[in-house]
């Protein structure tokens, strides 16, 4: 019995701390709970740190670049030369490329049809000239006649007709053959001048009709440097205007004049085509490329706005700069026109005014309204430094300078 009453005591001791270790174990699974909803929670981001811009001010400058059009070197006379007759060619003689002389055969028509033409005038000649000789006979006789008064005056003016008709068949005869004799011989090709074969348009074996471009031959003497401008670069260019040319491929530079302008556009290129002159003891090659700036359509030393083009950047469309607002420290975004490039520079035609600081480089990487800090290279944090210093050092020598000034007359000592 003792027993039994010894050990309910620590029965009720071990219920209790039974029970009280239920709430500790609620307790500490809801601590673990809400730990892991604050690790499962979204952090707060960080702020963004402010970025360091560099500005360039907006102001007047010089421009630089010049207009410059790539053009060709051609003979001022340049001769397309086909038959004057149709035909089949029969023998090109003239390669590209090949230098001709002034009366060579460049290429050859079949030229059978033509001369058996040429004989059959030929045989109305003999026969016309025959025909003259007897009425010239007959005149002769009757004439003869006549003056034994045998016939009548009327007879003989028959046989003077006669004669004159047979004279005018002869003439008609010889300049048919004429006319046959050059048919047959415009079958061969011949150069007018010495130059260069530019172009070959037919080939042996091919018929072609009389005036048809068989072969284009590029004369020696004045060459000229052939470009296109557009349409609103086109009044600008007057003849007589010096012209400054370049060849590419020795850099050689010559000076020229417009000496032709063309009084309409090309209908595929909308273009109009310029000649220059070029002077010069040695011309360049036919067919080399050149540049051509026209001292009318230079801008060197204008004035105008310009920026660089780490400067820009596109927005909806449209190309914009961040424009730095040194009392709130902040940018904005500033629509802007284009007029031109000036080499590695754009020239702004609106959209911006002198005085205005737009950031240089890293445009984008910034939003509207962000603030930012002007960046300092360390050259001019490192003089900027040196010059504080002085400036405190002056500052103090005036402030003790001042004081001393100021001070009162200590009085005499008493002896």
């Amino acid at each position: 019995m003792t027993s039994l009453l010894a050990r309910q005591p620590a029965r009720r001791a071990a219920r209790s701390a039974g029970v009280c270790s239920i709430p500790r174990a609620l307790a500490l699974a809801g601590a673990l709970s809400l730990a892991l909803l604050a690790g499962c929670s979204p952090r707060e981001p960080a702020p963004e740190p402010m970025r360091s811009v560099k500005l360039i001010t907006v102001g007047a400058a010089p421009l630089h670049a010049q207009l410059e059009y790539a053009g060709e070197v051609r003979a001022r006379v340049e001769s397309r030369l086909g038959f004057r007759v149709a035909g089949k060619i029969a023998e090109r003689q003239a390669q590209l490329g090949q230098r001709v002389a002034a009366g060579q055969v460049l290429a050859q028509l079949d030229p059978r049809d033509y001369q058996l033409a040429a004989d059959a005038s030929r045989a109305q000649v003999t026969s016309a000239r025959t025909q003259r000789d007897l009425a010239a006979a007959d005149l002769q006789r009757y004439a003869a006649l006549k003056a034994q008064n045998f016939i009548s005056g009327a007879e003989l003016e028959r046989r003077e007709a006669t004669l004159q008709s047979a004279q005018a068949t002869l003439d008609q005869a010889q300049a048919q053959l004429a006319s046959q004799g050059n048919q047959a011989g415009y079958t061969r090709l011949v150069a007018d001048a010495a130059g260069v074969v530019t172009s070959v348009d037919a080939e042996p074996g091919q018929v072609v009709a009389a005036g048809t471009p068989v072969v284009r031959v590029a004369q020696d003497g004045p060459r000229d440097v052939v470009f296109s401008v557009p349409e609103d670069r086109f009044a600008a260019l007057k003849p007589g205007q010096p012209v400054g040319v370049r060849i590419w491929s020795d850099a050689e530079s010559f000076t020229g004049r417009v000496r032709e302008v063309a009084a309409s556009a090309d209908p595929v290129t909308r273009t109009f085509l310029v000649k220059v002159a070029i002077d010069g003891p040695e011309m360049p090659p036919l067919g080399a490329t050149a540049y051509v700036r026209p001292k009318a359509l230079g801008r060197e030393g204008v004035q105008a706005l310009k920026l660089p083009t780490t400067a820009l950047r596109q927005e909806g469309g449209q190309t914009a700069v961040w424009v730095f607002d040194p009392v709130t420290s902040t940018v904005r975004s500033q629509p802007v026109q284009i007029a031109t490039a000036d080499g590695n520079d754009v020239v702004i035609a609106a959209g911006l005014t002198p005085g205005q600081q737009v950031v240089a480089t890293g445009v984008h990487v910034l939003a509207p309204g962000q603030k930012v800090s002007v960046y300092e290279s360390k050259q001019a944090r490192d003089q900027a430094g040196q010059a504080q210093p002085a400036m405190e050092n002056a500052a103090a020598s005036d402030a003790a300078a001042t004081a001393a000034a100021a001070a009162p007359a200590a009085p005499a000592a008493s002896r």
